[in-house]
């Protein structure tokens, strides 16, 4: 009987470029800038990596759909090396192949690298995918906009839960305040400015109730892990290890667009990867045992609405939980210790692999100003690609080996 992957993996190294509007980059320098950082810390041969996948959604980094890119700009030696993609779950998806390949036995030692070059390409935001052509836009969303999608969602939530949009904004408000805080104290974050619960209530509507500040940009930027298993890192002097706990994805089967049992308040994909990651991972009550989370904030809606979801704030009560400070840093389940999507930034391919990255630094007490003085037992990272009405979740959790 299959019993997931907790603790079969470990992680021998990891390694972030900057993020931001890399003018001065490429998509293959800003992978390099991340393999060096990687390389260096797993303190292995860049020979000794025998397979590797690469997660990348934008047109920028694509040779012919291949993963070419990757073994070109690193000159891997010829080994096997493949492109992943899951809409904005693709770093976490890389992540996944390269663990589970470690985890069969197939390979001693893989590396997942995410990478997203966009603001070289003309996009003020998120492009329609597919450059605005193919089967997903024509049939499903030809006059859909993520703000105007997410802004829904948050009309959705009021209903629902009987929550007045004054409070729900105020709430939003602080979700983004946090963020930029958080992003202040994180030299590779795109944003480093602090920003005020007034300054976001009051800034230009983007789609009601969503403002400017309500919404992440796009950045520039490259992350990657090498993953091997316990024993292993052992054996190449590595002690306390930091192991994977749990790798789940789930995906929309149509059932939200369908009809109308999906109120449209909350991600149906978030409950079940979530719950399906609790129960690989050993997790019974997530409010006390995870320690920390990124989530993914693509606007200020998606985190609150996510932290309901996950099953860290009751259904009706994550505006309470976010105003009263819980997922502050100095709060009980501190959130977005790197600025999150929001102000570390948002280079698709390259953003669930971020996430883990931060996890990662905080196990092993390398967080800098932003690391969290405090036991911790579980990170959790989530990423969601798509829209409210059909999209993939991917949910990560790692910890110590023997927590």
């Amino acid at each position: 009987m299959a019993k997931g992957i907790r603790d079969k993996v470990a992680i021998l190294g990891m390694g972030c470029s900057r993020f931001g509007e890399r003018w001065d980059a490429g998509a293959e320098e800003l992978m390099l800038e991340a393999w060096q950082e990687c390389i260096a810390d797993a303190g292995i041969a860049p020979d000794q990596v025998e397979a590797a996948w690469l997660s990348t959604c934008m047109e920028e980094v694509n040779v012919g759909k291949s993963a070419l890119p990757l073994s070109i700009a690193l000159r891997l030696p010829n080994i096997p090396v493949t492109r992943t993609e899951n809409f904005c779950a693709s770093g976490t998806e890389g992540f996944r192949a390269a663990c589970y390949a470690v985890a069969s036995g197939a390979y001693d030692i893989c590396l997942a690298m995410g990478v997203e070059k966009l603001k070289d390409v003309g996009y003020g935001g998120l492009p329609n995918w597919g450059a605005g052509a193919g089967t997903l836009n024509w049939l499903w969303n030809p006059n859909m906009t993520a703000p105007g999608s997410f802004a829904q969602l948050a009309s959705a939530y009021c209903a629902r839960y009987g929550v007045s949009e004054e409070e729900l904004k105020r709430a939003m408000a602080q979700v983004s305040v946090k963020s930029h805080d958080n992003g202040t104290r994180n030299p590779k974050a795109h944003l480093r400015k602090p920003i005020s619960i007034n300054q976001v209530i009051n800034a230009p509507t983007v789609a009601h109730p969503l403002g400017l500040f309500d919404c992440c940009g796009v950045s520039d930027g490259a992350a990657c892990a090498i993953v091997t298993t316990p024993e292993i890192a052992r054996s190449l002097g590595k002690d306390n290890l930091i192991s994977v706990k749990a790798l789940q994805v789930a995906l929309s089967n149509g059932q939200e667009m369908a009809h109308n049992s999906w109120d449209g308040s909350s991600f149906l994909t978030t409950t079940i990867a979530s719950q399906r990651a609790y129960k690989e991972a050993g997790i019974s009550h997530p409010r006390e045992e995870i320690s920390m989370m990124e989530v993914h904030d693509c606007f200020s809606i998606t985190e609150l609405v996510t932290m309901e979801d996950l099953g860290i704030s009751e259904r009706g009560k994550a505006p309470r939980d976010i105003l009263n400070g819980f997922y502050n840093q100095d709060g009980p389940v501190p959130c977005q210790i790197d600025g999150g999507l929001k102000c570390f930034g948002h280079p698709i391919g390259a953003s669930g692999l971020r996430m883990i990255y931060e996890m990662y630094l905080q196990f092993l007490g390398r967080a800098g100003d932003r690391q969290l003085q405090r036991d911790l037992r579980y990170g959790l990272t989530h990423n969601l690609g798509g829209f409210p009405a059909m999209n993939v979740c991917s949910i990560a959790i790692i910890g110590q080996l023997d927590a």
